[in-house]
């Protein structure tokens, strides 16, 4: 006789996968900062301090650290005076612009939806 996975277990394991990948895109920031390097695909840091309202240096660089952590971020130094660093997202990354995408969509959707524009 085949043991047939329950339901509930598919389920516990989907939603497992939701918690990881919180755990990776969670905080106030980080979807901020990957929209920005997708949408132009490579940034300076100053650049997504400039596109993310509100972020402090300190916070920017503390998230683009854990980004890079999990490979979602490439960081290149240019060699330039001053140097230059240069953000794009990793193959990994990229299979983030869907969600993006639909995040995008959903939110110029829900917005008319709210606000009414």
């Amino acid at each position: 006789m085949q043991c047939v996975p329950r339901q509930s277990d598919k389920h516990k394991k989907e939603m497992r996968a939701v918690q990881d990948s919180m755990d990776v895109l969670s905080g106030k920031w980080k979807i901020s900062i990957i929209s920005s390097i997708c949408y132009y695909n490579k940034r300076r840091f100053s650049d997504i301090l400039n596109d993310v309202v509100g972020i402090s240096n300190k916070m920017l660089s503390k998230e683009l650290k854990e980004l890079e952590m999990n490979q979602l971020i490439k960081r290149t130094v240019l060699d330039t005076q001053p140097i230059t660093v240069q953000y794009e997202l990793t193959d990994h990354g990229l299979t983030l612009k869907t969600i993006i995408d639909n995040l995008t969509a959903w939110g110029t959707e829900h917005r008319k939806k709210i606000i009414g524009n």
